[in-house]
């Protein structure tokens, strides 16, 4: 296990000088209030919302966890956009093309609303974007697969803006195993995968752990010369049983590598009691899909998934669960080991009470607060740790002879 000594993040009171002046003057929202951190979100998955129903979330819109005026009354300053590749696409090949796709939206979104968008590619970008009162929106790749598909994906991708990748899904694919897949065919990584790991240092991506199995992990852990980051996880902890959170030893392991987990909101990450359902509820369909030969997107089978939850309630997990995760993550790797990866629009309604979309991280802000963290220690956990962490990579990529490329 690799230890690093980490360069200097730029320091809060510049981000804030910065922000200062970053009240928004577009009459469709109101004043974002004045920032005292950035609000980082490292998993936000619009463009595949985007991609089955369009909406176009420069403006209010109707459901959904995103929206421009929405992200303002919260104060974010930057959503990592996810470039979400099903497992059933990566296996029909079709990979590359969804991610093309998802992308060309992102930009379209943001040369559609200049005045509240951009496009972010380096860490500089996060503080430019922010001093002009644009919501940034850097890209993250949830399912490796694309880059597995040719020599040069991996520097196209880069070209197109990706700066973390999700080695897998839901299902163990050409890099890695999955911590869903129990078939996991590769004890860890593929050999393509582990050379993969070597090629996105050298680049200045971020490699992401969330999603693979436990030996995958420990494989990346020992394999990257650079911290790591797992960018919507929560504590298994809290989860008994639930691979796709992370162990007590793996947050700490990750910490000490110089790492950060970015803790996920969904109700079944934080809640025993809401995970259970989740199980219970899956097993049901899955039985009903099956009796009635339905296929995965079959009408019928969304009615039974919908009147099974009109029948039986969701047990909603609460803010003050969320903020249990931090405190033992903190307690755990220590305050520079933890950040929010909130996997809005990516949990469907299950998020928790006072947690329900982008307007809310005011309302985190002050549980952690009401927790004991210092304004400091806030500044880290919305987003400081993770910008060390991308500042990292980013000056390991230039010592290879690959300084960062920003959009501006």
């Amino acid at each position: 296990m690799k230890h690093y000594i980490l360069p200097r993040l730029i320091s809060v009171g510049a981000a804030i000088l910065l922000l200062g002046a970053c009240a928004s003057s577009n009459d469709t929202a109101e004043a974002k209030p004045a920032a005292q951190t950035l609000i980082i979100d490292t998993h936000i998955d619009i463009p595949f919302r985007l991609h089955r129903n369009y909406a176009d979330v420069g403006f209010a819109t109707e459901g959904g966890d995103f929206d421009y005026p929405r992200a303002v009354a919260g104060g974010l300053n930057a959503a990592f956009m996810s470039i979400y590749i099903p497992a059933a696409v990566d296996e029909a090949g079709n990979s590359a093309t969804l991610a093309d796709k998802l992308i060309d939206d992102m930009q379209a979104l943001a040369e559609n609303h200049p005045d509240k968008f951009a496009i972010a590619t380096c860490s500089a970008d996060i503080y430019a974007h922010a001093s002009k009162g644009l919501i940034a929106m850097p890209l993250g790749m949830e399912n490796g697969g694309p880059v597995a598909t040719s020599e040069g994906a991996l520097e196209h991708y880069y070209q197109r803006g990706i700066r973390y990748i999700t080695l897998a899904h839901s299902k163990s694919n050409a890099l890695s195993d999955s911590s869903y897949d129990l078939n996991e065919a590769h004890g860890g990584l593929s050999p393509l995968g582990r050379n993969m790991i070597a090629r996105m240092n050298k680049r200045g991506i971020m490699i992401d752990v969330s999603h693979i199995s436990d030996s995958a992990f420990a494989q990346v852990i020992e394999l990257s010369e650079v911290p790591v980051i797992a960018s919507h996880s929560s504590l298994r902890h809290f989860t008994p049983g639930f691979r796709r959170n992370m162990t007590d030893d793996m947050v700490a392991t990750m910490a000490a590598a110089g790492g950060v987990i970015q803790i996920n909101f969904g109700s079944s990450f934080i809640s025993s009691e809401a995970r259970e359902y989740a199980n219970t509820a899956s097993a049901r369909a899955i039985a009903y899909q099956r009796q009635n030969n339905l296929t995965a997107d079959a009408p019928e089978l969304r009615a039974f998934r919908t009147q099974y939850r009109e029948d039986n309630p969701y047990p909603f997990a609460t803010m003050d669960m969320v903020l249990d995760h931090i405190d033992r993550a903190v307690d755990l790797g220590g305050i520079n080991s933890v950040g929010i990866g909130s996997d809005y629009d990516g949990v469907g309604d299950s998020l928790p009470t006072d947690l329900k979309d982008v307007s809310t991280y005011g309302a985190l802000m002050d549980g952690l607060r009401g927790r004991g963290y210092s304004e400091t220690d806030i500044n880290k956990i919305m987003g400081g740790n993770l910008l060390r962490v991308w500042q990292t990579a980013e000056a390991y990529a230039a010592a290879q002879g690959y300084p960062a490329q920003c959009s501006g």
